[in-house]
């Protein structure tokens, strides 16, 4: 079971972005998924939740500004960023509790991180 994240790039303060999260491997079901992400020289920070049933909560960094979503028949994960600010720049990583098909034992799984530069 894997997650693979893309769609991280070099963006202009107040400009747009959306990050994908795809999971693949023997999946039975994804519970909850979140984004995190990590600016240069600090801590990694919670910045959306996302339940299966598509209940969302956000950092209040990001409210009003970043949208997250789900395609439970894709196992995919999203985050649409708007109005960008450089305080943004950081490495984009999603997590997931995922129940393996072949245990029925519940995974926390993390992608690889993609790096979004938010910069003039």
């Amino acid at each position: 079971v894997q997650l693979v994240e893309s769609g991280g790039d070099l963006v202009q303060p107040g400009g747009s972005l959306r990050l994908s999260c795809a999971a693949s491997g023997s999946i039975l079901r994804i519970d909850d998924m979140d984004w995190y992400r990590q600016p240069p020289g600090k801590g990694r920070e919670l910045v959306a939740t996302i339940t299966r049933g598509g209940r969302t909560n956000y950092a209040d960094s990001v409210k009003g500004r970043f949208t997250i979503s789900r395609d439970n028949a894709r196992s995919t994960l999203y985050l649409q960023m708007n109005s960008l600010k450089p305080e943004d720049t950081a490495v984009y990583y999603c997590n997931a509790f995922i129940v393996e098909a072949t245990t029925v034992g519940v995974l926390e799984v993390w992608g690889q991180g993609t790096l979004v530069t938010v910069s003039s």
